[in-house]
């Protein structure tokens, strides 16, 4: 009985072995110095994320990709940042209309997609974070999702036995620190850039539209981008889209940061690059295809507190041209991006 134990032991250190060996060989998950470079697609706006403060590395990303992936960084050791935020749904969380944490806790939101953070300046749906830097405190801290205090973060990271070296690697200084690891995170982020789908490919000149493809780009512009402005396909702006408060969330938006009257119901207006594969929809995900969302705007029955007006242009939409929208709205998606191999979970 204890020899066959002590096999079982010997062939699971084997096992890691093995693994770790395969995962640091395999060049699917290799990260290069010229993996990390920073381009800007043409069209797009100057970033507002100040690269300056954190220069990018192969070995800071590489970091940033271990800690999005591991649930250490939860209280309950089982919950990572990549539990919700799946890459094949654009870094959404498909099968959920509200977060989920640890202990099988619910949260008050429609998990967001990660996709080209580097043009944003405000982070949440009521833009309750100023900084990239600082927006994985949220998520780290919430009750609700990973439950764990930053103090017990750095503690675990500390005492682990393989992050020191790479702290050390990356930064220069094996001590872990918030300021570090935030930046190693927001590097991991930073390089989610979606810029590679027939939209873009249409508007370079590489690939034609289909008639249905440029009806529904045209009734777009006229209906929906003036809060989904193209190349980025939202305005960050903050909105009223009526919808009708759940009263079992209570959800205030934008009010709850600034507190004001104006911004009660207002939240950000999300990019729709990958809106394919980004369901559910709107913050509380309660919608679950892009046909019952434009069933909704097409109907009008907007909430009465303060909707925005730009609402109206999208209502009394025809059968045939929410079809239209719909075979825009899917040239949005960027398999490059779903597919990029940088973004693949290592452990």
């Amino acid at each position: 009985m204890k020899l066959s134990n002590l096999k079982l032991a010997f062939l699971a250190v084997f096992s890691l072995i093995i693994l770790s060996a395969f995962v640091i060989e395999n060049p699917y998950y290799s990260i290069s110095q010229k993996d990390v470079e920073i381009v800007i697609p043409q069209g797009f706006p100057k970033p507002v994320y100040d690269f300056r403060k954190n220069k990018m590395s192969a070995e800071a990303f590489t970091l940033g990709r271990k800690l999005f992936y591991d649930p250490l960084l939860s209280k309950d050791n089982f919950t990572s940042c990549g539990t919700c935020h799946l890459r094949f749904a654009a870094f959404a969380h498909v099968d959920h209309a509200l977060s989920h944490g640890i202990a099988n806790r619910i949260g008050k939101r429609n998990v967001p997609a990660l996709q080209n953070l580097i043009w944003k300046n405000e982070f949440m749906a009521d833009g309750g974070i100023n900084h990239l830097d600082l927006q994985p405190i949220a998520p780290l801290t919430s009750e609700d999702e990973m439950g764990e205090t930053l103090e017990n973060v750095i503690l675990k990271l500390q005492n682990d036995s393989v992050y020191p070296r790479l702290f050390q690697t990356a930064f220069g200084d094996s001590i872990v620190s918030t300021k570090n690891m935030m930046k190693a995170l927001s590097q991991f982020v930073c390089l989610m850039i979606s810029s590679d789908s027939k939209y873009d490919k249409f508007i370079a000149g590489k690939v034609e539209f289909t008639l249905n493809e440029k009806n529904g780009l045209n009734l777009f512009r006229a209906k929906c981008s003036s809060c989904h402005k193209e190349p980025l396909f939202t305005d960050n702006t903050y909105r009223n889209n009526g919808l009708a408060p759940d009263p079992k969330l209570n959800d205030i938006g934008r009010k709850l940061i600034t507190g004001k009257e104006s911004d009660l119901y207002k939240f950000r207006v999300p990019t729709l690059r990958n809106i394919e594969m980004t369901y559910p929809y709107m913050h509380d995900g309660r919608f679950n295809t892009l046909e019952e969302v434009l069933k909704y705007y097409s109907e009008g029955k907007f909430h009465s507190t303060g909707f925005d007006k730009e609402l109206t242009k999208t209502t009394g939409l025809t059968e045939s041209e929410k079809i239209d929208l719909i075979i825009f709205l899917r040239t949005l998606t960027d398999k490059t991006f779903l597919y990029d191999r940088r973004f693949a979970n290592p452990l």
